[in-house]
């Protein structure tokens, strides 16, 4: 339910994890979802009233379907700072590092107009990253919303 507010969280540099990483239809899946934050020392971002209860002060209850106001909200709770760091994969998490030229040369989809970007690599999605206009775009819609 929270997909987006996990990327964008990301995005932001920190590090999150969906429920959906997870195997479908374990009936213990709250029980699973409050031990890995406990044993990771994280935060559990519910949109279940439930699953936030019986979290207690180890969750926080998302309101909300629009990202921006969820971020909002969250760092009017002074959990999260409203910076865009580009430092993680969107997809795994992994920490990005500089991607070497040949990662860059072998991505289809990276820009032909190389000039004055830096790129990153995810090694475990095998993902180029660059900072471009995509980023400056994630900026606005964050400094304005928030």
């Amino acid at each position: 339910m929270l997909g987006t507010l996990c990327r964008y969280l990301r995005f932001m540099g920190y590090d999150a994890e969906s429920a959906s990483s997870m195997a479908e239809g374990n009936p213990r899946e709250d029980t699973l979802l409050i031990r890995s934050a406990e044993r990771k020392g994280r935060i559990l971002l519910t949109r279940d009233r439930e699953l936030a209860r019986r979290a207690g002060e180890g969750a926080v209850l998302v309101a909300g379907d629009d990202v921006i106001d969820q971020l909002r909200a969250l760092v009017n709770l002074g959990l999260i700072e409203p910076e865009l760091r580009l430092n993680r994969c969107s997809i795994c998490n992994e920490l990005l590092r500089p991607a070497q030229i040949g990662e860059v040369l072998s991505a289809a989809y990276a820009p032909k107009n190389r000039q004055d970007l830096r790129f990153f690599w995810c090694r475990r999605c095998r993902k180029l990253y660059w900072l471009g206009s995509h980023r400056e775009q994630l900026e606005k819609r964050i400094r304005e919303g928030l």
